[in-house]
């Protein structure tokens, strides 16, 4: 037994006992840290009443709310393994999940409580599903009902700290989602880490709209607890919703996804006064456009800002660049920061995995004790993956004689036009320091004779620039063979995951179906 388990954490939310510790804005539930671990506790025993035992896997497919995070921290008691679906997955890809994970109970909402009724006889380990809130749509138990049953008790005995604790599914971009396992210790790493770097301070309140399914939420359900502060929890990112809360419960710190950032500053109602009450912002899972993070940066001289890079496989962030990089600025905000503390990243070749000298583009390769234990069911990939206590990433990048980590682009999304490697995370950056740029994702186009071609989708207001205009733009940061051949100009959005993150692999198809 030690101490890098999750009801350490929660516990310690007993020193805080009468603060507020949760507020779920659209059901009106807030509640007291006191209130929160009570309610905790009998779901504990609800869980156990349903037969669930530490290895049985509890799956949760909702959106954002209260309920969602007290099955979090139910389970991280050690009483189950929580498998947080993704819910923007199709019905096909939920059969496979609740197969291949084993999950025996599953909490759902209204929303996607019908699809699961359609799919259920397909579901060979499912043998109780519990609906969140109220409506009449088909499960067998209702979470109120079998909370509201149990009485209030002490929190269990802490796990193990090797006790696998999550099961969760990659978004399957190159074929069917890899279920990662996660331990406690990954778990309180990862929430120490991210403690230290952003220099969390008591009473802090933190808007959360991250979806809960993502590794990402580690944010919204961990983060604050150990300084006694408040979440305030929006059901999904909106960018109205977002500027609302921030000013009318007057939040001190947020994080997301840079696309969404970009959204909340391009929106006609911003002001910039209705984020004065931020101390932090903190951003991740995809890059920061250079244009955006000066944007910010220029609006707010006095906020703190906290870059995270990492991975599922890590239970999230490995490297960081803090608000004192931050300040500091040059050439190292085009990075992700240095590793963390006890975390080590080297930079090797894709194929030979030679370690290759500071300064040369290879594949990030990651170690730490937050690694995950391996993908469910599926040893082939598990051992590609973890080599020697090393994870290779799969991400392409390089580090500094200062040990900063500058990510080029995933290897799989680099293009090669011509025998030349380019890297989409440097034409986006050039595309995006044009004033006019919303959003802009870079992917290869086949092409007869160099193999791909630079292609280039930018949102941007009706008429605002031409392709001819942004041409003459790029070329003024980067080499001719980099810059697009060709240009989609467009005002609606860009796919977005259901984290935030732009969808490559759609933009592609998009092309496909278009002929190439």
């Amino acid at each position: 037994m030690g101490e890098l388990n999750f009801p350490r954490i929660l516990k310690r939310g007993l020193l805080f006992a009468d603060d507020q510790a949760l507020v779920d804005v659209a059901k009106g539930h807030d509640v007291t840290y006191r209130q929160h671990i009570d309610r905790v506790t009998r779901l504990i025993g609800a869980l156990k009443a349903l037969g669930v035992g530490p290895s049985d896997r509890v799956g949760v497919l909702a959106g954002s709310c209260h309920e969602y995070i007290e099955l979090w921290h139910a389970c991280l008691c050690g009483i189950a393994v929580i498998n947080p679906l993704n819910n923007r997955l199709a019905a096909e890809e939920f059969v496979y999940i609740l197969n291949d994970s084993g999950t025996t109970v599953l909490f759902v909402d209204a929303t996607y409580a019908p699809m699961i009724h359609e799919i259920r006889p397909r579901l060979a380990h499912l043998r109780t599903v519990v609906l969140i809130g109220s409506a009449d749509v088909p499960h067998d138990l209702s979470f109120d009902a079998i909370v509201d049953g149990q009485p209030v008790t002490d929190l269990p005995p802490e796990p193990d700290d090797d006790q696998p604790a999550v099961l969760m599914y990659t978004g399957g971009t190159t074929g069917l989602p890899k279920g990662v396992v996660l331990t406690q210790r990954a778990i309180v790493l990862v929430t120490y880490r991210n403690n230290m770097g952003m220099l969390i301070q008591p009473g802090w309140r933190y808007l959360a709209f991250m979806p809960l399914f993502h590794v990402g939420s580690i944010m919204t359900w961990s983060l604050l607890i150990p300084t006694g502060g408040c979440v305030v929890l929006l059901p999904a990112f909106e960018p109205k919703a977002v500027m609302n809360a921030v000013r009318e419960h007057r939040i001190t710190a947020i994080a997301g996804v840079p696309t969404m950032f970009g959204l909340v500053v391009h929106h006609p109602d911003f002001e910039p006064s209705m984020f004065s009450t931020l101390q932090l912002m903190g951003y991740g899972a995809a890059p920061m456009p250079e244009a955006l993070l000066k944007r910010l940066m220029e609006m707010y001289p006095n906020l703190d800002f906290f870059q995270a890079y990492g991975m599922t496989e890590f239970a999230a962030t490995v490297c960081a660049l803090t608000p004192h990089d931050h300040r500091t600025g040059g050439a190292i905000l085009r990075s992700v920061g240095q590793p963390c503390i006890g975390v080590e990243v080297e930079i090797r070749h894709p194929e030979t995995t030679e370690r290759l000298p500071v300064g040369e583009v290879g594949e990030l390769w990651i170690r730490c004790d937050s690694a995950m234990v391996g993908y469910w069911n599926k040893p082939e990939a598990t051992a590609y993956a973890l080599v020697d206590g090393w994870y290779r990433s799969g991400d392409a990048g390089r580090v500094d004689e200062r040990g900063y980590v500058f990510l080029a682009d995933r290897v799989k999304d680099m293009i090669v036009s011509g025998g030349e490697n380019v890297y989409s995370l440097e034409v986006e950056n050039a595309i995006s320091t044009h004033p006019a740029v919303t959003q802009v994702a870079v992917v290869g186009r086949p092409h007869e004779i160099w193999g791909e071609a630079v292609h280039a989708f930018v949102v941007c207001a009706p008429g605002a620039v031409t392709e001819e205009e942004l041409d003459v733009h790029v070329r003024k940061t980067i080499a001719g063979y980099k810059v697009p051949k060709s240009w989609t100009l467009q005002t609606e959005p860009l796919p977005l995951s259901g984290a935030g993150k732009i969808l490559k692999r759609d933009l592609r198809e998009r092309i496909a179906a278009s002929g190439g």
